[in-house]
Formats: structure tokens, C-alpha cells, sequence
């Protein structure tokens, strides 16, 4: 508390110096309790189902003028009970700064955003903040940005390193496709409410020899290419999006791959009725020169291909890519409230092993939402997965004859805590 309280002080200290336009100070506070009996992956045998609950605990701090803007956010993020009563010292590094960024408007039509910050365009396909995450997702960037007569075109180029090196500049961060080097570009432009955008990312990963010893050598590089667009008809919308992935899968694999997504959304009177078909290509469980599989990257992955999480979501990687169709429905339950229910049908995109079928399997997703004060909201979820024995093959051997389901009960509080408008002198 001692650290958000410093932030607050100085953020305030600064804006007077800068004689600031406006200041806020948000929060977001959502604990989250789960029920996990094959969330992820299979319940194996002669197991038990894992329950806890988990808090974001995020602190934002935002100041804007006629050119300057800054953001800084900060955030608790921790697991009931993981740190003991009473402890003096909190030693689960549950505390970090999620964003921290600065934009000057040269101009009316350009700008440049430098720091921490997230990267979200579309429908969060490929880049996106990853909310449903306690901890969301950030990069450290800076974006030339350009905006008129709605069109927008951004430019984004990252150099990462661990650490303030006196000689060698090995980049050793792997987990999450954690990039050295990142150059992208996404351009949007909309008519009313149409819109069309395109996106051409380029991320260069450390490559290491052994030889005698793992050393760096020099990177390897994927790009990810593609488009996107939305289309309202009246009472029906469709949207769709095309990418392909190139260049390297690893160090010494060749990469080729595509992904191809299109859905019509309906409203039909108060319900809204959606159908779509997502394809995303995978590699052959049979020896193959070149890796086929897609990987959607820096996604908000949950929102897609069902939420039990099975694709995509920190998993699934050089797999037989994905086919899902799927249905969904949702209907207002009052004023204030919806429910919605989403069916997956699973299909492997790639050959698999031992004559298997592409069957993977059905997934349900029952949701629930309530609007419960101005700042507070409450969602409730369940969801259940039908596996196949195709399922079971692909995700690593668990049996698929288990039972698989995930429940979850989340509260979120948003309160605008303080909003100030400073005059200039």
C-alpha cells in the first residue's frame, strides 16, 4: 500500500508541475472463485478437484492534456491464503506495475506512446489485453500512432532485454512466445459502423546453439499476416479475419500456417443469435519438414474456442491445429441481467496418429450476468466438455471417459475513485 500511496503522491505532484487538465484515479478490484474437475486439459485419474479463489487488485492513475498523456496502473495479483496471517513481509511477488506509458501529440493527426502498455485491435484475436487474466497481458513498446478522417495507422517496435548488461545481450525469456524483438504494424479503417483493418507483425526470438554450452546466436523470426473486418446488414452483422504465420516455428523449423474465421451475429428481437466457424491450421502427427500449426500469440485466447480453455491458452502449441463450429445465444433475464449459452464442436485441422478420428469433442458454456450497483457487476459460469478419445490423444494421454467441468463465480468492482480538473495559471 505504502508503494500505491507513492504513486498517487507523485502523479498528483506531477500534474501540478505540468499544469494538467485532468487527473483520475480508478480501481478494479474482482476476486474470482473456481471449481476446476478438467479445466485445461482431462481430469486424470485418482484425482481431486482443485477449488480456490483469486483477486486482481488494480490500481489506475491516469493524466491528460491538450498533448500530454500518462497512465500508470498497478496491481495486486494473489490467491486467497498464499501468504501466511500475520507475516510481516509479503513474499508471494504478487505486486506489479502493469502498465506505464507516456503519449505526446505532435500534432492533431500524429502522436508517439512510450512504456509498458497493452496492445489490443479487433476482436483481440492476435493482439489483445487479456482481461479474463488476473494479470493481463502488457508490452513494453513504442507506437508511432496516426489518426484522420477515421482511419488509423499504428506502428509499434520493441528491444527487450533482462537485464543492464556490460557485454552480451542474451534474451533467455521463453514462456509465452516472450519476444527480443517485435515490429508491427495494424491499420483500420471504418464507415459508420463497418470496418475493415490489416495487421503485419514481426517477432524475433533468441536462438540458441549448443555447442559445447547453450550460447546465443542470433535470432529466429515469425510474421503473422492478416486481416480483419466487420459488417453490420440491418439486423445482422458478420465478421470475419484471415491470417497466415511464416518464417520459423523454432530455431530449425520452417513455419507455415494460416487461420480463417467468419460469423454472422443476429439479433433476433431481445435474443442475439450467433453461428461461425473457425479454422486453424495444425501439423500432421506424422513427419512432416515443415511446422503447419497456428498460433494466435498475444490473443485474448479465452473468449475463443470455448472457455474451458483447452486451445490456445498457454497450451496446444505445434498441435494439429483446430476446427470449432459453433452456436451461441443470449437472452436479457431483466432489466439489468443476461444469460448465454455457447456450444464448441471440436475438430482436429491435421491428420492425427494411429487412424484417429478429427472428432476432439463438444463443449457447453452457460453464462450469467447481473448488474448488481453503478460500479458492480457479478458473473457466473459453468461449462462442461464431452472429450472423444481423439481428445485424449492430443492433449497428452489423460483418459477421456471422466467427468470435465468448471464452475466459477466472479464479482468485478470498477469505482472511479477521484476525478480532478486543475486549472492553468
Amino acid at each position: 500500500m505504502k508503494r500505491i500511496f507513492t504513486l498517487v503522491m507523485l502523479s498528483l505532484g506531477l500534474c501540478t508541475q505540468l499544469k494538467a487538465q485532468e487527473f483520475t484515479l480508478d480501481a478494479d478490484i474482482r476476486p474470482r472463485f473456481e471449481y476446476r474437475h478438467g479445466f485445461g486439459n482431462l481430469f486424470p485419474d485418482d484425482s481431486k478437484a482443485a477449488a480456490f479463489v483469486t483477486q486482481r487488485s488494480r490500481l489506475n492513475l491516469a493524466f491528460q492534456d491538450e498533448k500530454l498523456s500518462l497512465y500508470f496502473s498497478v496491481q495486486d495479483v494473489s490467491t486467497w491464503g498464499d501468504t501466511q496471517q500475520f507475516s510481516a513481509t509479503d513474499d508471494n511477488n504478487s505486486f506489479s506495475l502493469f502498465q506505464a506509458w507516456i503519449r505526446y501529440s505532435f500534432t492533431d493527426y500524429w502522436a508517439l506512446k512510450l512504456g509498458r502498455q497493452t496492445i489490443s485491435y479487433d476482436d483481440q484475436r492476435i493482439l489483445g489485453e487479456v482481461d479474463w487474466a488476473m494479470q493481463g497481458r502488457f508490452h513494453d513498446a513504442a507506437m508511432i500512432q496516426y489518426s484522420k478522417n477515421k482511419f488509423k495507422l499504428d506502428l509499434a517496435f520493441a528491444y527487450n532485454q533482462e537485464q543492464q548488461n556490460l557485454v552480451n545481450s542474451a534474451y533467455t525469456l521463453t514462456g509465452a512466445f516472450s519476444y527480443k524483438t517485435m515490429q508491427m504494424a495494424h491499420l483500420t479503417k471504418t464507415w459508420d459502423r463497418a470496418s475493415f483493418s490489416f495487421l503485419f507483425l514481426n517477432n524475433g526470438f533468441q536462438k540458441f546453439t549448443n555447442d559445447p554450452v547453450p550460447l546465443a546466436n542470433g535470432l529466429y523470426y515469425r510474421q503473422t499476416t492478416g486481416t480483419y473486418f466487420s459488417f453490420p446488414l440491418s439486423s445482422l452483422t458478420v465478421t470475419g479475419s484471415a491470417y497466415l504465420q511464416t518464417g520459423m516455428a523454432n530455431a530449425s523449423t520452417d513455419l507455415n500456417a494460416y487461420q480463417y474465421m467468419l460469423e454472422a451475429k443476429y439479433k433476433a428481437g431481445k435474443a442475439t443469435l450467433t453461428a461461425g466457424f473457425e479454422s486453424l491450421s495444425g501439423t500432421d502427427q506424422v513427419s512432416e519438414e515443415k511446422n503447419k500449426s497456428f498460433f494466435p500469440l498475444y490473443g485474448t485466447n479465452h473468449k475463443f474456442n470455448g472457455y474451458m480453455d483447452y486451445f490456445y491458452v498457454g497450451n496446444f502449441a505445434n498441435n494439429v491445429g483446430l476446427n470449432d463450429v459453433y452456436g451461441k445465444i443470449a437472452l436479457p433475464t431483466g432489466e439489468k441481467s443476461t444469460i448465454g449459452l455457447n456450444a464448441h464442436f471440436f475438430f482436429a485441422n491435421a491428420e492425427l496418429a494411429d487412424d484417429l478420428s478429427k472428432n476432439l469433442g463438444t463443449e457447453l458454456d452457460l453464462v450469467y450476468g447481473k448488474s448488481v450497483g453503478k460500479y458492480v457487476k457479478l458473473a457466473v459460469g459453468y461449462s462442461q466438455m464431452f472429450a472423444t478419445e481423439s481428445m485424449s490423444a492430443v492433449k497428452g494421454g489423460n483418459t477421456s471417459n471422466n467427468t470435465n467441468n468448471w464452475g466459477w463465480v466472479q464479482l468485478i468492482v470498477n469505482p472511479r475513485l477521484l476525478s480532478y480538473t486543475f486549472k492553468n495559471d
